[in-house]
């Protein structure tokens, strides 16, 4: 959502993978040899060879519409790292919402360092929690001290960090990440990170005591009362989200309280410590999205499960949220906010793989996979890849009973209006 500045504030500049160059963002919607027709994507696959496993995934990164800032830049960027420190076992996933007039440059210098830092900490599959820590304290300070111009810009970054059969989350600012989970004959939405917002009672509080004002826009220019603080939940109150200012001013805005950056901002209590989750992958989870908070501001985290799982390659469904995303945005604002999506879907893994001790070890000779998480098994054997199937089916009827086929929606190339392709939704998805 980013700061008062940068929420409507950022052409079509070339999105980057960290190990595989250069790709456009959408593309020219002409139909490559091995590519996608809208995300321009070769279907990317990665093994995980200590468990037996493979990671399927595509990413799509969309320029927001901004008709009253026709050349803004995307400030997204993402970071899609393999074999990271040169081991098999070990990559890296993260999407970087830059936000304020510098956005982009931040977005993209922390893209890049983050990661790099990550490749050379000798402690990373010993200690990933603590290398992450590590990394994002690294990365601020060095953008920081970088010709890049923080104090009113920065980024939000959500990365996921995948050792043998066990990922580690670590989340700044309010883009999220979520895995799919079958439980029973359902699919059902567990996210992997909590947005960093004043929505948050415990974020609320910690930068209350670090002097923020936190206030609603309509609150800080006297149209609401600035005593009530109780503003419901984003789903309730997303329009005129709750945001941090200094006491005796009207900026910075953030509607996060944590980021990477926004020098001004740390003053009242913005920081960039990672909150890091762990999950043990079993054969029950299918696949994990991470995607930057221009998907997550109209679609639940449910609903985007619901949709990757009735795609079965991960570039439709890349393309099928990112068009409703934009539809949405519409349907609320004369604008929409940039969209970046990662899609991994998990397949093959049976918790059998080839042992502990083959790559995948901490420098202390401990298993990294080995820490307990928040996955849990209901005792499946079957295949990841198998129960993806037998789930598909079960959308049959869904997919069937839909009323209305959502709409892929990307700018003209003037920028100056949207384009639908109405219908192209169900194309690819059904």
């Amino acid at each position: 959502m980013g700061c008062v500045q940068g929420k409507y504030c950022s052409r079509y500049p070339s999105s980057t993978e960290s190990n595989s160059g250069d790709y456009g963002e959408m593309g020219s919607y002409m139909n490559a040899t091995s590519k996608h027709i809208l995300t321009q994507r070769s279907l990317e696959i990665v093994p995980v060879p200590s468990r037996n496993y493979e990671l399927q995934y595509s990413v799509l990164t969309q320029r927001g519409y901004y008709p009253d800032s026709p050349d803004k830049e995307n400030q997204d960027s993402f970071c899609i790292r393999k074999q990271v420190q040169g081991n098999p076992n070990v990559h890296f996933f993260g999407v970087f919402d830059g936000h304020g007039h510098y956005g982009t440059e931040c977005s993209k210098f922390v893209k890049d360092r983050l990661v790099q830092i990550l490749a050379y900490d000798p402690t990373l599959l010993d200690d990933p929690v603590k290398a992450y820590n590590s990394a994002f304290s690294t990365a601020n300070n060095e953008l920081r001290s970088s010709e890049i111009d923080d104090s009113m810009s920065g980024t939000t970054a959500i990365t996921v960090l995948v050792i043998g059969d066990t990922i580690y989350v670590a989340n700044v600012g309010d883009s999220r990440a979520v895995i799919a989970v079958k439980n029973g004959n359902r699919i059902v939405a567990e996210d992997l990170s909590s947005d960093q917002t004043p929505f948050r009672k415990d974020e609320y509080e910690r930068v209350k005591l670090s002097g923020a004002r936190v206030l609603t826009v309509d609150q800080v220019e006297g149209l609401e009362d600035p005593d009530i603080q109780v503003w419901g939940n984003e789903e309730s109150h997303g329009g005129d989200p709750p945001r941090l200012w200094v006491q005796n001013g009207m900026y910075p805005g953030t509607a996060f309280s944590r980021s990477v950056g926004d020098s001004t901002a740390e003053k009242i209590g913005v920081i960039s410590v990672p909150e890091v989750s762990m999950v043990r992958l079993t054969p029950n989870h299918l696949f994990f999205v991470v995607a930057s908070d221009g998907v997550f501001e109209f679609l639940s985290s449910q609903t985007v499960v619901d949709m990757v799982a009735r795609c079965t390659d991960p570039r439709d469904a890349c393309a099928a949220i990112a068009g409703e995303s934009y539809k949405i945005w519409l349907e609320h604002e004369s604008r929409t906010d940039d969209i970046t999506i990662i899609i991994v879907h998990i397949k093959g893994l049976s918790n059998t793989g080839a042992g502990d001790t083959d790559g995948t070890t901490g420098a202390n000779g401990n298993p990294a996979s080995s820490r307990a998480g928040r996955g849990s098994s209901d005792g499946f054997t079957t295949s990841g890849s198998e129960i993806y199937r037998a789930i598909r089916s079960e959308f049959t009827d869904l997919q069937l009973s839909m009323s209305r086929s959502p709409a892929i929606v990307v700018p003209s190339p003037s920028h100056q209006k949207p384009l639908e392709l109405v219908g192209l939704y169900t194309v690819l998805c059904n």
